[in-house]
């Protein structure tokens, strides 16, 4: 006679979490080059940050890179009209986390930016291949730096059309 064992699986637990940042970019003589932090656990990535009370994205999103990198909402020029999304999970604490990201994009004209060392250990400009070189396995998030460097080309070529050089 064989013995029957019932075994019951547990769902596992899920979290869903909206979070918000923005893809920071500067002008130099090499080209546009874009903020990327270097988080614990080794991986890149724009500044972003979970909502606080009665925060909506774009709050979020200022108050994140100001903790973050220390820029100021007065040191960003945020380009209207862009805003790209970024869906992942993770496991972390026993849960399947889903993520869904929304970035904003801004202009800075700082170089120095100061990292909270409680969340990373580094940061640098990139030029755009070089970003996406370091991005790695990231796809959704190669993906919203490619939508804002397109932003920005179209952009520059649209302002260079409407202001010729004399």
């Amino acid at each position: 006679m064989t013995e029957e064992k019932t075994v019951h699986k547990q769902a596992p637990k899920v979290k869903h979490q909206v979070v918000a940042g923005f893809i920071i970019y500067r002008r130099t003589p090499d080209g546009v080059k874009f903020l990327l932090l270097y988080r614990r656990g080794d991986y890149w990535n724009f500044p972003k940050g979970h909502f606080g009370p009665g925060e909506n994205a774009l709050k979020t999103a200022l108050r994140e890179t100001e903790e973050e990198t220390g820029l100021k909402a007065s040191e960003l020029r945020i380009l209207p009209g862009f805003k790209a999304y970024v869906k992942f999970h993770f496991y972390g604490d026993g849960k399947k986390i889903f993520d869904k990201v929304i970035l904003y994009l801004a202009e800075t004209h700082q170089a120095q930016v100061r990292i909270s060392p409680r969340e990373h250990s580094g940061f640098a400009w990139f030029l755009y291949h070089d970003a996406v070189r370091v991005l790695g396995k990231y796809f959704g998030t190669k993906h919203a730096l490619k939508q804002a460097y397109d932003f920005i080309r179209q952009k520059s070529a649209r302002h260079r059309a409407a202001h010729p050089a004399r």
